[in-house]
C-alpha cells in the first residue's frame, strides 16, 4: 500500500470522482489538491465551501504547469483524457499518473469483480451484486454504476467482493508508459468481464482500435489465478483469449437454448457465479426477480393504451438495436442528443421495421435526419418536451413512446440521468 503521508496528490477535474478522490487523499495523510479548467463561478457553492473547509488547495481554472509539476503523484477523473497537457507535463517530470480506479485500487484489500463493454455494464453489476445477496455474501457495488470507487475503498471490512462498473474512461489511463514506482499496483480484478464492443464514445478516443486497446486494459495484470470472462459471439474473443493470461470462461453460446441463459447479460452473469460456485438457481431467482434499472427500457406510464418508455441509458446505436429488439409494439421514438460521431446506418432496417415516425432532438438531430428520413418520417423537435408531446399526438393505441437517444445528453442535460429523469416528469404531467 501506498504511503500518502504529506505527499502532494494532485487531483485533475473537481467532479463527484475528483471530489471522492480528495476525501481519499486526506484519510490517508496526503495533501488532497485539485486542478480544474473551470473556474470559481462555474463550480457549485456547496462544492468549494467543501473544498474550503477541508483545506484542498485548488487551482482554478486550471490547469497551471507550476502546480502540476509540484506533485508527488497526479490522479486522472475519468472526464480527462490520458493525452492531456496536464498529463504530459506530469510525465516529464517522471511523476506517476494513475486513473482514479488505478489510485483507489492501491487501498483495496477485497477481491474485485470488474465488468466493462459497450452495452450491459450497469444492468450487469446490479445482477451479479444482487446474485452475491442472494448466495449471503455482502458485495460492494461502485464504480461506473455511480458512486465512485475511492468513495468506497476504505469502507470494505465487513464486504466480500467489489463489485466494479469501469468505463473505457477510467481504463484510458492504462494506455500510458508507466513511471510508476515498484510499490504501486496495476489495477488487478479477480474476475474481469468484457461484455461486447461496439461504436462508442468516438468523440473521445481517435478511433476503435484505442477505444478497444482501452476496454481490454482490464485484463492486463491478471494471472493465472484470475479470471478473464469473454463472450464468445463477438468476433474479437478467441483472439484476445489467446493473449491473456488469465483462465478464460466464455458465455452467450449459441448452443444454449434455456431461455434465460440465451440473454447475453444473463449469460455473463452465469459465468461468474460459476467462478464463485454460486449455484445457478440462485442466478435464475435473480434474474426472475430483477426489476431492471432505471433508464434502461424503464415503463414510466400508460396513457390511452400508449405506453411511455424510458431508455435514456441508450447512449448507443447498439443499445437502440437492444430496445427495438425487446419491443413488440408499434414504435414513436425519440432519439438524439450530442453526437458521439457513431455510425448510426446499421440500424436502417431495423428502424423501418419497427419504427412508424422519429422525433429527433439536440445536436445529432440533422444527423438522424440525414440517416433515417429515406425509411421512415423524421420529425425535427426543438427540445425533449416538444418530443414527447408530438410523439403523443402521433401516437395510436397500443403503440409505445420510446425515448432511447442513441447519444449523449450533455448538450441538452447534466448526464442521462437528469434526461431520464425530465421525460419521466414530462410523461408524469401529461393528461390521458
Amino acid at each position: 500500500m501506498i504511503n500518502l503521508a504529506n505527499k502532494k496528490i494532485t487531483i485533475i477535474g473537481a467532479q463527484k470522482s475528483g471530489v471522492a478522490l480528495s476525501v481519499l487523499v486526506q484519510k490517508l495523510g496526503g495533501q488532497a489538491r485539485i486542478s480544474d479548467e473551470r473556474d470559481r463561478a462555474q463550480l457549485p457553492l456547496e462544492r468549494l465551501a467543501d473544498f474550503q473547509r477541508r483545506k484542498v488547495m485548488l487551482d482554478l481554472p486550471g490547469h497551471s504547469r507550476d502546480f502540476i509539476e509540484d506533485s508527488d503523484i497526479v490522479v486522472l477523473s475519468p472526464g480527462v483524457r490520458y493525452d492531456a497537457l496536464c498529463v504530459q507535463w506530469a510525465k516529464e517530470k517522471d511523476i506517476p499518473v494513475l486513473g482514479e480506479v488505478e489510485f483507489a485500487f492501491q487501498f483495496c484489500q477485497k477481491p474485485i469483480i470488474a465488468v466493462t463493454g459497450s452495452n450491459g455494464k450497469t444492468t450487469v453489476v446490479n445482477l451479479i451484486a444482487n446474485v452475491l445477496k442472494e448466495s449471503g455474501y455482502q458485495p460492494c457495488l461502485c464504480g461506473n454504476v455511480g458512486t465512485p470507487f475511492s468513495a468506497c475503498v476504505l469502507d470494505l471490512e465487513n464486504k466480500d467482493y467489489v463489485v466494479l462498473e469501469v468505463s473505457s474512461f477510467q481504463m484510458e489511463s492504462l494506455l500510458l508508459p508507466s513511471v510508476c514506482p515498484a510499490d504501486i499496483r496495476g489495477f488487478r480484478p479477480f474476475i474481469a468481464v468484457l461484455l461486447n464492443f461496439n461504436e462508442n464514445h468516438l468523440d473521445r478516443h481517435k478511433d476503435l482500435e484505442e477505444y478497444f486497446a482501452a476496454k481490454t486494459r482490464i485484463f492486463q495484470n491478471q494471472d493465472c489465478t484470475d479470471y478473464a470472462v469473454l463472450n464468445i459471439q463477438e468476433p474479437y474473443a478467441h483472439t484476445l483469449a489467446d493473449r491473456l493470461s488469465a483462465e478464460i470462461i466464455f458465455f452467450n453460446h449459441p448452443a444454449k437454448t434455456d431461455t434465460l441463459s440465451t440473454n447475453p447479460n444473463h449469460g455473463a452473469v452465469l459465468s461468474v457465479a460459476e467462478v464463485l460456485g454460486i449455484d445457478t438457481k440462485v442466478c435464475f431467482k435473480v434474474f426472475e426477480e430483477f426489476p431492471g434499472v432505471e433508464h434502461r427500457l424503464e415503463t414510466v406510464r400508460t396513457i390511452d393504451d400508449v405506453e411511455f418508455i424510458n431508455d435514456s441509458k441508450a447512449t448507443t446505436a447498439e443499445a437502440l438495436r437492444w430496445a427495438l429488439n425487446n419491443l413488440s409494439k408499434p414504435i414513436q421514438l425519440i432519439c438524439g442528443g450530442k453526437d458521439k460521431h457513431i455510425d448510426f446506418s446499421p440500424l436502417k432496417d431495423l428502424v423501418s421495421l419497427k419504427v412508424k415516425k422519429i422525433f429527433a432532438i439536440g445536436e445529432a438531430r440533422n444527423k438522424v435526419q440525414d440517416t433515417f428520413g429515406d425509411v421512415v418520417t423524421v420529425e425535427i423537435c426543438a427540445d425533449l418536451k416538444e418530443a414527447v408531446l408530438r410523439a403523443k399526438d402521433n401516437a395510436a393505441k397500443g403503440e409505445c413512446v420510446l425515448l432511447s437517444p442513441m447519444c449523449a445528453s450533455f448538450d441538452m442535460f447534466v448526464n442521462f440521468e437528469e434526461r431520464g429523469r425530465v421525460f419521466k416528469e414530462i410523461v408524469n404531467s401529461l393528461k390521458g
